[in-house]
């Protein structure tokens, strides 16, 4: 489906001065949204708006800090396209856009700013001419929300605010301050750090605002962008530097997502469409799938073995993935003791080729971690090691903890992507990495990455109040490893594992729910951080996991709140899988089934909590029930304290 319009001048006429004040608008193909851009005072703004209705008020956007701009002339394009992804969470995505672009002048240097508006949202981005070769640029531009009840932020999604009507005096009850707690938002950090992107905000009425940038890949050398709260006013900038290539240099698309629903943000397909397409001719060697990791087994024992970093392990592994069909297997730090300048000292436990053969052998495919703190191997030499030793990918650990927002260490996030797919290599990202939303078109071997807080990251455990955040804001910058589907929960919180808790009893969830989070969780590797001996004792439940794919048809979100539950039915084939989690509070859900396909009968498989399943004090108890179901029938999602609920439907033949 391909539909093309381009008409010169058509919004607003042609406007020119350097004063000018008639605002450029462009509007989506149905005319719900529009973007406004006008300059005022020497300034380039812009607004958005929503059925007549502000979303951003009048906001700075700037590419050269200071500069006079002026509005040259305009012009505006439909786009009507569809195309395919190697994989994900749609077979097919349509790309239906408006786009606007300006054609200015930032200081006599001409320059365009291009603004893409669809039915759920906006992008814009500079795009600078061969005159503009060494300049040093800052692509900075504000965000003033409007009517905002609640504010998210964050890649380990921990932490949120909300403005308050009433600031606490300074003499405020400090006791009550907590990770969690409510405050206003101009009280928060000054400086949003590394990692705390994408943003979300909840407003007063319900409609949901995410903020993120997209293609930051085709903007060389920019590095990602910064995020800082103005307390003045309540609003917000974005900001990212490079010093200009010349001809045809790209800033990336800051992008303002917007639904009805934090669902609607989750699935958004936006980023996706601004990222540049796929680089790669051959993408068949590119397979998502699920596996084992050993890092949080280590100690665990099952009264014959013990496990640990050597190659009786990982071979105990390789036989439970091969007999259940899991694609891969991740062996993470230790196997080697120390790397510098192309060679690697592998650790004396692991005989690394008799792993990697084994495997083959077995049809398994390894993932090997590297990291960085135990010697620098030499980046340029690393992805052809990697691919002589025989693994299918790479987990790359420790990227650039002492560069954080260095263009060098969004630099070599672009080299690291080319050079394993120069090597047909996956990579997961790990430890602090980059989010590089949408670039999983542009290189499909990016699977996976930690942009998020991983089960027991630091040997932490977190709530499921901070899965539900990640997985309704952190999820906005692409797929995500967060290791989810523990099936030894008990043991856990025993403390029978080395990579474990710290703290007893901090893990709080339940069996079906650990089931539901890896269907919620969009990720092109379902990372499995438990040990073997655990999906063996439930067979019944880890059923779901075995035949869940891990790319889709389609993907719909029927509830969602964040913080506080999530229902995600996906569908491969005519097969459909459904999958919802909960917070601390136990809940039911209605869940329609409209989606079915009318007239047909489905088989539904339910793995329900036990009525006396309990997320802390019984989180092992399940119950597996069959019924037939069809369209429009409406199921009870009955979940316990941080429980969850899962349902395959297929179509009785």
């Amino acid at each position: 489906m391909k539909h093309f319009l381009m008409v010169a001048g058509l919004i607003m006429g042609v406007v020119t001065g350097a004063s000018a004040a008639v605002p450029a608008v462009i509007e989506s193909p149905d005319g719900t949204l529009s973007a406004s851009f006008t300059v005022e005072d020497d300034s380039l703004f812009y607004s958005v708006a929503r059925a007549g209705k502000p979303v951003v008020a009048s906001s700075k956007v700037e590419i050269i800090p200071g500069a006079k701009m002026v509005l040259v002339d305009q012009s505006v394009r439909e786009n009507d396209t569809s195309w395919e992804p190697v994989w994900g969470q749609f077979r097919t995505i349509r790309d239906h856009h408006n786009e606007l672009t300006l054609f200015l002048k930032a200081d006599g240097l001409p320059l365009k700013l291009v603004c893409r508006v669809f039915d759920t949202g906006i992008g814009f981005r500079f795009v600078l001419p061969a005159e503009s070769k060494g300049r040093e640029l800052t692509f900075s531009n504000e965000y003033r929300i409007l009517d905002s009840a609640a504010h998210y932020r964050g890649q380990r999604g921990l932490d949120f605010s909300a403005p308050s009507r009433r600031p606490r005096s300074k003499g405020g009850d400090k006791s009550k301050n907590n990770p969690q707690e409510i405050a206003p938002l101009w009280r928060t950090s000054d400086f949003l750090r590394f990692g705390e992107v994408p943003l979300v905000t909840e407003r007063g009425d319900g409609l949901h605002v995410g903020f993120i940038e997209s293609d930051l890949y085709s903007a060389d050398p920019f590095e990602h962008m910064r995020v800082r709260f103005v307390n003045k006013d309540k609003s917000f900038t974005a900001s990212s530097s490079a010093v200009s290539k010349g001809a045809g240099q790209l800033t990336a698309w800051r992008t303002i997502l917007i639904g009805e629903t934090a669902g609607d943000l989750v699935l958004n397909t936006m980023a996706l469409n601004l990222s540049a397409p796929c680089k790669l001719k051959d993408t068949s060697w590119i397979k998502p799938g699920k596996g084992l990791w050993d890092w949080r087994v280590h100690g665990y024992d099952n009264g014959d073995f013990k496990y640990a970093v050597d190659t009786r392990s990982c071979l105990r592994y390789i036989d439970f993935c091969s007999e259940y069909g899991l694609e891969y297997f991740t062996l993470d730090d230790e196997w080697f003791d120390e790397a510098a300048n192309g060679t690697m000292k592998v650790s004396d436990n692991v005989d690394i080729q008799k792993v990697i053969g084994y495997a083959k052998e077995k049809g398994v495919k390894v993932i090997l971690y590297y990291d960085r703190r135990r010697g620098d191997f030499g980046d340029d030499k690393l992805f052809r090691y990697y691919a002589d030793l025989g693994v299918a990918g790479m987990k790359y650990g420790f990227m650039g903890t002492d560069s954080k927002f260095t263009r060098e260490y969004t630099a070599f996030t672009r080299v690291a992507m080319e050079q394993a797919a120069e090597n047909k290599e996956v990579i997961n990202f790990h430890d602090h990495p980059i989010p590089m939303a949408g670039v999983e078109r542009t290189f499909p071997n990016l699977i996976t990455r930690e942009y998020c807080h991983g089960q027991q990251d630091a040997r932490t455990a977190f709530t499921p109040e901070t899965f539900l955040k990640m997985a309704m804001v952190a999820s906005l910058s692409g797929p995500l490893d967060m290791s989810n589907g523990n099936f030894g929960i008990k043991s856990i919180n025993a403390g029978e594992r080395r990579k474990g808790p710290r703290k007893r009893d901090s893990y709080i969830s339940t069996m079906v729910s650990e089931v539901a989070r890896c269907l919620v969780i969009y990720t092109g590797l379902v990372t499995l951080p438990d040990a073997p001996e655990e999906y063996a004792k439930k067979l019944d439940l880890f059923e779901f996991l075995k035949v869940m794919p891990v790319t889709w048809d389609d993907t719909l979100i029927p509830n969602s709140k964040i913080g506080e539950y999530i229902t995600t039915a996906r569908r491969s084939g005519d097969t459909w899988f459904v999958g919802s989690v909960n917070n601390q509070e136990a809940r039911t859900l209605e869940i329609s089934l409209d989606f079915l396909e009318p007239g047909k009968t489905y088989a539904a498989t339910l793995y329900l909590d036990a009525p006396d399943a309990h997320g802390l004090e019984n989180p092992e108890a399940y119950e597996i029930k069959t019924k037939t179901v069809k369209k429009d029938d409406v199921v009870q999602a009955k979940m316990a304290l941080g429980g969850g609920h899962a349902m395959i439907l297929k179509p009785v033949q």
